[in-house]
């Protein structure tokens, strides 16, 4: 009996430690800021979905760079992640640009922006916001953009 109570046990603990071990660590993982919001395209739900990205105002970070941005869900809410899902955005002041391209599963590409550029300029976007460290999430309410 005494023999395999230290298997049992060993058996149990082995995972633990393999899966602890295998954690990546990530030295230059900036913190974020949860951020939502909602678009509207002409005053209803997007369909198909709005690719929504933040470009930081200043340039990217040449050292540490990060990409944010979401893709909207079926009622046209969206929450940025940059490291994970709808982890937010790190400190600083962004735009947003919006596209809205079906994508074809048959040949695996996305079609032409349906508002033709209009909201993808970062340099033309009205669009701003800017999110400090510590900083409490961030809604930043609806965007209604007009397909015409």
């Amino acid at each position: 009996m005494t023999f395999r109570h230290p298997l049992v046990v060993l058996a149990l603990a082995l995972p633990l430690v393999v899966a602890s071990s295998c954690t990546k660590e990530q030295p230059f993982r900036k913190p974020t800021t949860k951020v939502v919001g909602k678009v509207t395209v002409d005053g209803a739900a997007p369909d198909p979905a709005v690719q929504v990205e933040c470009v930081a105002v200043g340039g990217m970070d040449a050292s540490h760079p990060t990409f944010s941005r979401s893709d909207t869900r079926e009622d046209g809410s969206f929450e940025i992640s940059t490291y994970e899902t709808g982890d937010g955005v790190p400190p600083g002041e962004y735009v947003l640009t919006f596209l809205q391209q079906p994508f074809n599963v048959m040949s695996r590409n996305y079609g032409a922006d349906k508002f033709k550029g209009r909201y993808a300029d970062a340099k033309k976007s009205e669009h701003k916001f800017t999110v400090a460290e510590g900083d409490p999430p961030v809604d930043l309410g609806t965007f209604d953009l007009k397909s015409k």
